[in-house]
């Protein structure tokens, strides 16, 4: 299959388009006039026919493709029998039954308990108000430049990314610190990796908290195994290694966010798996997890999550249809989407690096399995940043029937559903490369 192009937007999605902006918050940021009307697996149909591949996944969230009929059979069965009885209240065996897988996902040594909600935002909401009520007198919380947390003003307050995200909504919640993540294409301490020692978390203890932030009245560090809106930024490995230990030494609770990140996206369950030995305290997810349904879950260490009743709750946290979708999504990803992100995600990584050797806009490739970015420059030397050539090439992408998204100030991000194959994969690419010769 191939996208089927005639014009766009066309009639029927302009006038779409028209009254939404009659009557939808302007808030929202719409890249392109894409009218969503029918989709399946890899491809989404507009209400005028027009077909395309879609390699944004719904921002990383329809890991299992478009409509999957087990999750639909899911939704559909579930929606027959119970739909809503608020799981912080009452008992019912859905949200039972994926606490038990989640249990399972997170690495053994946390023996996690599970809390629901509803989005990415709420999870680090539950998160941000765990790691204060377990570290009791701690205050303090470090998160990093380039973060994207949410958009609620405790998640706000813990995120980096953009300031249009932070504009206005000052005063914040107090008492969080940002720090340099390891952006090494954009070192910001000029140093190799060879040579760097792991400078950002070094620069933490011997800097930040020698003159400005006691460690001992710090609850947590938030940080995304792989940095998402920032611009799907692949830390080294040894990163988290020194940033664990840095926490383990002072106390410090290690918060993973793995929203973005999580449930098969990189190859891995959860990506902080690449990172060999590295066990977090909490772990939030959202996205990926119900395959479009709204649905977060915060896990955590059973010794962490040692609230008690009436501290945090959520009405529709963990609703039974959602928690169903859940159950069928994690099912497939571990039986064959989990290793598809891996394979496919290699061979993507490949030829993102051959389009690398032949144009010189693409300043870096980075990523692991199926969360890759190209970062796009006006000169290699300098790196400065083409961010209006990353905004053209995805509007003539969508043109020819390509959805992309950006992430950061000028990368491309690549998070297709996790049951892409070779070919559809090939046609990203051809379309890519059309683009930028054009655009030399």
């Amino acid at each position: 299959m191939k996208p089927k192009i005639k014009d766009v937007p066309g009639p029927i999605a302009t006038n779409l388009v028209e009254r939404d902006n009659l009557y939808v918050s302007p808030s929202y940021t719409r890249s392109y006039p894409l009218v969503a009307d029918v989709a399946k697996g890899m491809w989404i149909t507009d209400p005028d026919g027009n077909r395309f591949l879609d390699f944004t996944s719904g921002i990383a969230v329809c890991s299992t493709g478009h409509c999957h009929p087990k999750v639909v059979k899911a939704i559909k069965d579930q929606a027959g029998k119970l739909i809503h009885m608020s799981g912080t209240d009452f008992y019912y065996e859905p949200q039972i039954k994926l606490a038990e897988k989640l249990h399972s996902i997170a690495p053994a040594k946390m023996d996690s308990t599970v809390f629901f909600c509803n989005s990415g935002a709420e999870a680090i909401e539950s998160a941000f108000k765990l790691s204060r009520w377990h570290a009791n007198k701690r205050k303090l919380s470090i998160a990093f430049f380039g973060s994207f947390h949410g958009r609620t003003m405790g998640a706000l307050s813990l995120t980096a990314s953009k300031k249009i995200q932070r504009a206005r909504y000052s005063p914040l919640v107090p008492g969080v610190c940002h720090v340099p993540y390891a952006y090494c294409y954009r070192c910001p301490y000029n140093l190799s990796f060879s040579e760097c020692n792991i400078e950002c978390v070094r620069w933490i203890e011997d800097e930040l908290f020698r003159t400005m932030v006691p460690p001992e009245e710090v609850a947590a560090i938030f940080v995304e195994p792989i940095q998402g809106e920032g611009g799907y930024i692949m830390p080294p490995i040894p990163f988290h290694w020194e940033l664990r230990k840095l926490a383990d030494k002072y106390g410090i609770l290690y918060v993973a966010d793995e929203i973005q990140s999580g449930i098969g996206r990189t190859g891995e369950m959860l990506a902080i798996e690449h990172f060999v030995g590295v066990v977090p305290d909490i772990i939030t997810l959202a996205k990926g997890i119900a395959s479009g349904m709204p649905l977060g879950a915060m896990i955590a260490k059973r010794e962490v999550m040692d609230w008690y009743p009436g501290t945090h709750a959520s009405t529709f946290g963990g609703n039974p249809v959602s928690c169903a979708a859940a159950l069928a999504t994690i099912e497939l990803i571990e039986k064959e989407l989990v290793l598809n992100a891996n394979l496919m995600g290699g061979y993507f990584l490949l030829n993102l690096r051959r389009l690398q050797n032949e144009f010189e806009c693409i300043g870096d490739v980075r990523g692991i399995g199926l969360m890759l970015g190209i970062e796009l420059v006006k000169d290699r030397e300098t790196k400065e940043r083409a961010s209006s050539l990353r905004d053209e090439i995805i509007q003539k992408a969508f043109k020819k029937g390509l959805l992309l998204l950006g992430c950061g100030e000028n990368t491309i991000r690549f998070c297709p559903p996790l049951i892409v194959k070779k070919p559809e994969i090939d046609t990203c690419l051809n379309i890519l490369e059309e683009i930028l010769k054009n655009s030399n």
